[in-house]
């Protein structure tokens, strides 16, 4: 049997690396689809919106008899969260959680309530010790729980970790360990272990939320306790703001044409249906419209200069459009400084998520040298190696987010909540592979969130 030899990068693998012709990459999966979209007629609509807005204030009734107990306020809260509905709730939403935030009136000894009540609390900006779960560890340091359900809640509460959080480390450890093993009970119910599946893959707190809510809509309709007021709103909901995402990819594809790419820039990437799924991902409310389009266009140009400097720039020209873009003052900047070391936080996340999907296609189309190339030069480690450690850097840039999103400033909250929810896209396109670039991977779920309405029967 014969032994192959690590992919140790060396500097002269780096030179051959930046001298190698890049790759072409695959045509648009959409073309003209978007273009050719026809939205309702207004009476339907109409009936849509105003059946909506009925639900809205027999929900909105619901939330505010809650509050008389604090495990079913954080039940409900959860759960208008993952169907997407919190935003038209957020002030009902912020007066019970600081009620849960004051109140100690809660069984401090049930895991699933305690760990809810962190995630909850802490997802919302709230200071709470991490300290709260060490009273569920034995006298040997190892955590006390069995139950299924109560695993998932710490799993999910432990990823809001920051520095040094050593009880949160451990708990996300030992949930995985035991989470992984309960997927190999026959025993285990099929909807709990699909909830499993969703969750190992990915921390409800990282989710990107639209797509949480188009996932969660059919879990959530199984549910024997599930509010079929609730249920209704959330397909209707979802519906509505489909109608408006569709608007907005005719727009932004008509204007993609008029710059004939395919002709005039072939070697680009022609993602503009991706860019749109990208700020979607990052900002779904339907009031943010404007933004969304705004955003969608940006990021489309700068994916052609990005591609255009991989394909055919020198090395000067690299280095002039760098220095160019280093000497834009400081004061140009001043909207994104309001949050530097958020913002840097989540230039770390987007870059070494991005490195580590796409550096074997990188290394194969000899395009630019990555963090992860540059790893292995510095260490002398196979590309294997160097991604493990790439992965530990960016749960640390993770940490680093969740400590300054939670640092108190004068400065709107929306401002970190829209930071993080750009971090929570990067992961999602870029978890396996370079979902971008290779956006059938990403297909379904783009054909989900804006071709296929959710049945309301």
């Amino acid at each position: 049997m014969s032994l192959t030899t690590p992919a140790v990068c060396s500097v002269n693998d780096v030179q051959g690396l930046l001298q190698m012709d890049a790759t072409a990459f695959h045509p648009s999966l959409w073309g003209d689809f978007f273009v050719k979209y026809k939205p309702p007629t207004a009476p339907k609509r109409g009936h849509m919106t105003e059946r909506a807005e009925l639900l809205k204030e027999e929900v909105r009734k619901t939330l505010k008899a809650a509050a008389n107990q604090i495990t079913n306020a954080l039940d409900l809260i959860i759960t208008l969260q993952r169907l997407g509905l919190d935003h038209h709730y957020e002030n009902e939403i912020s007066e019970l959680l600081r009620f849960v935030y004051s109140s100690s009136d809660y069984d401090d000894k049930d895991l699933y309530v305690v760990s809810l009540r962190f995630y909850l609390l802490r997802k919302h900006g709230h200071c709470v010790s991490s300290d709260v779960f060490t009273s569920f560890k034995d006298e040997e340091g190892n955590f006390v729980v069995d139950d299924t359900k109560c695993l998932l809640t710490l799993y999910n509460a432990a990823y809001l970790r920051t520095q040094g959080e050593k009880v949160l480390d451990e708990a996300i450890t030992f949930t995985r360990r035991q989470l992984e093993a309960s997927l190999l009970d026959p025993l285990e119910p099929a909807l709990l272990a699909d909830e499993v599946s969703l969750t190992l893959q990915t921390p409800l707190f990282r989710r990107l939320r639209i797509l949480e809510a188009i996932n969660y809509i059919p879990i959530y309709g199984k549910e024997a306790g599930r509010n079929e007021a609730i249920l209704e709103l959330a397909k209707l909901n979802f519906n509505l703001a489909q109608l408006i995402y569709c608007e907005e990819l005719k727009e932004v594809t008509l204007w993609w044409k008029q710059l004939n790419v395919e002709t005039n820039l072939s070697f680009i990437r022609d993602r503009i249906v991706e860019c749109h799924f990208w700020m979607t991902g990052a900002c779904c409310e339907p009031q943010y419209s404007l933004s969304r389009v705004i955003a969608t266009k940006m990021t489309a140009l700068i994916t052609v200069l990005d591609d255009m400097m991989d394909t055919y720039s020198t090395t000067e020209e690299a280095m002039l459009l760098a220095e160019a873009i280093y000497s834009i003052t400081k004061g140009s900047f001043e909207w994104l400084l309001t949050y530097p070391e958020l913002a840097k936080s989540l230039m770390n996340i987007a870059r070494l998520l991005n490195d580590t999907a796409s550096t074997k296609r990188e290394q194969n189309a000899g395009q630019h040298v990555s963090t992860v190339q540059c790893y292995m030069l510095k260490h002398g480690t196979t590309m294997d190696e160097a991604c493990e450690k790439i992965k530990e850097l960016t749960e640390d840039s993770w940490k680093d987010m969740m400590e300054l999103y939670l640092t108190p400033t004068e400065h709107p909250k929306l401002i970190a909540q829209t930071i993080v929810d750009f971090a929570r896209t990067a992961d999602y396109m870029y978890k396996e592979t370079d979902g971008f670039t290779f956006s059938h991977t990403i297909k379904d779920m783009i054909a989900k969130l804006f071709v296929d309405p959710i049945s309301l029967f």
